[in-house]
């Protein structure tokens, strides 16, 4: 499906926010991604079979 070379990972790796931007809406707080992953700003994620990831923003270290 993934026209790149080297080939974007896929929606179920754990890299998967490594793939390529297809196209940004920052207006609406959105990407969608080579491999189908919609990418939200909040570091939330949809996949491509409608399974959301929660979002996880790292914390930083010494918070309370």
């Amino acid at each position: 499906m993934c026209p790149h070379d080297p080939a974007c990972p896929p929606a179920d790796a754990p890299d998967r926010e490594a793939a390529r931007t297809l196209a940004c809406h920052p207006e609406q707080g959105w990407s969608l991604l080579c491999n189908g992953v919609v990418l939200f700003e909040d570091t939330g994620e949809l996949l491509p079979d409608g399974a959301v990831i929660a979002p996880h923003r790292p914390v930083p270290v010494g918070s309370p």
